[in-house]
């Protein structure tokens, strides 16, 4: 394989610890295309949260583990626009926050890409996207946190 199985990242966020929870607690914050306004609609479907967006269709998401304020993990089907994630579709996405003094540190993690059942060219595409994707929304996270509430 020439690609890793996870994408790892991490940003400083100049917020408090709740309103940095606030964002990443809220399923498929992170699926959009850098819109600052985050224009979605989330609904609930059989336990899932769908996420639909205007542009990259509907993903639903699934929360697999959470430990508020400080770990939050979904599972969903990134490459797979509509499938509902299950073995084979779906990746893992996990945040971290650390508080340090008025900062939280942020880090996400997103792993399976390698479990995925799809030709290996599709996979790597999916994760290259998913790695450009990240560095994309946590820019996001931290301009939408530092902003403070609407």
């Amino acid at each position: 394989m020439d690609f890793a199985d996870r994408i790892e990242r991490e940003i400083v966020i100049h917020a408090p610890l709740a309103r940095v929870w606030e964002l990443v607690s809220s399923p498929g914050w992170w699926v959009n295309d850098g819109d600052e306004d985050g224009a979605r609609d989330v609904r609930s479907e059989n336990g899932l949260d769908v996420v639909v967006d205007p542009k990259y269709g509907s993903f639903p998401v699934r929360t697999v583990a959470a430990e508020p304020p400080t770990y939050i993990a979904y599972e969903w089907a990134s490459g797979f626009p509509g499938q509902v994630p299950v073995e084979g579709n779906a990746t893992r996405v996990e945040f971290r926050l650390e508080a340090r003094g008025d900062d939280v540190v942020l880090r996400v993690v997103e792993s399976g890409f390698a479990s995925l059942e799809a030709p290996f060219d599709e996979r790597k595409r999916n994760f290259e996207g998913n790695v450009e994707g990240w560095a994309q929304q946590l820019s996001l996270a931290r301009r939408r946190a530092e902003r403070g509430p609407a």
